[in-house]
């Protein structure tokens, strides 16, 4: 019976730095593999450039010559990391049995291939790579990370909690995922809406090997409320449930000072017969906050739905997620 081809599908972007290192070690992970005979001798290694400014192409391009097992995708611009890693994984597709995301930086250990591997044998199409803990994050780091899988699945973005976006698929879940045809990705909340048998591989992220993060704390926000608008309603449920809740208290208070003018009971004029400390501390206060609260509130509002109207936008206009300009062959080593 043949082995199962693995593809291990790394987007890059200026992973100059990196590359050589990372290129060593899945090398080495892919070999043992097919000496075992866990994989097909014919598996691949296949790195994304987004649109690198430095020389991670060049570097692809050189370890492609060195050994068939590497291959390459050079899309035309930088596209975004979701973007160049859909690219990939659509790009061999049809070609692997299996496919392994992960990043370039090597905060991914390499070793939990194995047990992927071996739950995809096992009968699972999705694994999903999990932190088992965080000792080595800062105070702020895990409590910022861990405060945004804690959001997003409050939000309705249903992702598996400390995992990001190093997973094994089979070729069944890639066709799966092939049918979203979405232009605002965030694939870790699509993935687990393809459904098919999934379990999870624990393993302890590592730092850093070289180069900077790119998803600092700016990008990591703008990253969930990408995900959360891109797969959720609930934030425009809130604003309605927001808006009743205000319509109702008005009610309440419409009927309290109706009540009070019946009863001939009404406020005095405020300005004749109240303290005159209390003319700016109480009353401009208290009207002032409301005025500010009410207006934040609404801004707040448009500026929700208006983020759902530009993703409509976006959609409706069914521009490519991503266009390669280069993808290396795997058998002549000529560019396609």
């Amino acid at each position: 019976m043949r082995a199962n081809r693995l593809f291990i599908v790394v987007p890059c972007y200026n992973e100059e730095e990196v590359l050589p290192e990372t290129s060593k070690r899945l090398l080495a992970k892919v070999k043992l593999l097919i000496e075992a005979g866990q994989i097909a001798p014919d598996s691949r290694i296949a790195f994304v450039n987004d649109g690198s400014k430095d020389k991670t192409w060049e570097i692809i391009c050189d370890l492609h010559k060195a050994d068939p097992l590497f291959t390459g995708i050079n899309l035309s611009r930088n596209r975004g990391h979701q973007n160049a890693l859909l690219a990939g994984l659509m790009t061999v597709k049809d070609e692997a049995d299996m496919a392994i995301s992960m990043d370039a930086d090597l905060q991914d250990d390499v070793d939990a291939v194995d047990e992927m591997v071996e739950k995809y044998h096992a009968g699972c199409d999705i694994v999903y790579g999990v932190r088992s803990k965080r000792k080595k994050d800062s105070f702020f780091k895990r409590f910022t990370a861990e405060s945004f899988y804690r959001l997003m699945n409050k939000m309705g973005a249903k992702t598996v909690f400390n995992h990001a976006d190093y997973r094994l698929m089979s070729r069944r879940a890639l066709e799966g995922l092939a049918q979203f045809k979405e232009v605002n990705l965030f694939l870790r909340g699509i993935v687990p809406m393809i459904g098919y048998p999934s379990d999870v591989v624990y393993y302890e992220r590592a730092e850093r090997f070289a180069g900077e993060s790119k998803y600092p704390l700016k990008k990591m926000i703008s990253f969930s409320i990408e995900g959360i608008t891109s797969t959720s309603t609930t934030p425009i449920n809130i604003i309605t449930k927001l808006g009743i809740g205000i319509f109702c208290v008005s009610i309440i208070m419409l009927i309290y000072f109706l009540v009070l003018f019946i009863l001939n009971k009404a406020v005095p004029n405020w300005a004749e017969t109240a303290p005159a400390w209390t003319k700016v501390e109480t009353g401009w206060t208290s009207l002032i906050v409301s005025l500010w609260a009410i207006g934040g509130l609404l801004m707040m509002s448009i500026g929700i739905v208006g983020a759902y109207i530009g993703k409509i936008y976006l959609e409706a206009k069914g521009r490519p997620r991503f266009i390669i300009q280069d993808y290396l062959e795997n058998e002549d080593g000529e560019e396609k």
